[in-house]
């Protein structure tokens, strides 16, 4: 039963993470169709708003949880030895979880 609950969770996850991200990004192209900042001071002020940076702190974290996702299942679809997919995945956990880190880091900077 477990295991039918984490296939529904993470296929749950993958599908709202989809949706956010593409609602997020379609917001992005008309935000800068219509905004389109010309310097580094008008970014930081974008980007310092309380509003865009919950958004853009959910929209990587929605994009970090959808890519986990995607390869953990194709790394244990395709990688049969035991210890090679363990290998794998945690290169892969460990390069996500910089990854989120360098943005969480890169997002408080600018909103300082």
């Amino acid at each position: 039963m477990s295991r039918k609950a984490s296939g529904f969770r993470a296929w749950l996850i993958q599908r709202v993470s989809a949706i956010y991200l593409a609602l997020y990004f379609i917001y992005l192209l008309f935000h800068f169709a219509l905004h389109p900042p010309v310097a580094y001071a008008q970014w930081q002020t974008w980007l310092a708003d309380p509003l865009v940076g919950v958004t853009m702190a959910l929209f990587f974290l929605a994009l970090l949880m959808h890519a986990w996702i995607g390869v953990r299942d194709v790394v244990i679809d395709y990688v049969h030895p035991l210890a090679l997919r363990v290998t794998v995945l945690t290169a892969i956990a460990l390069l996500l979880t910089g990854c989120g880190f360098w943005v969480l880091r890169t997002l408080l900077l600018v909103a300082l």
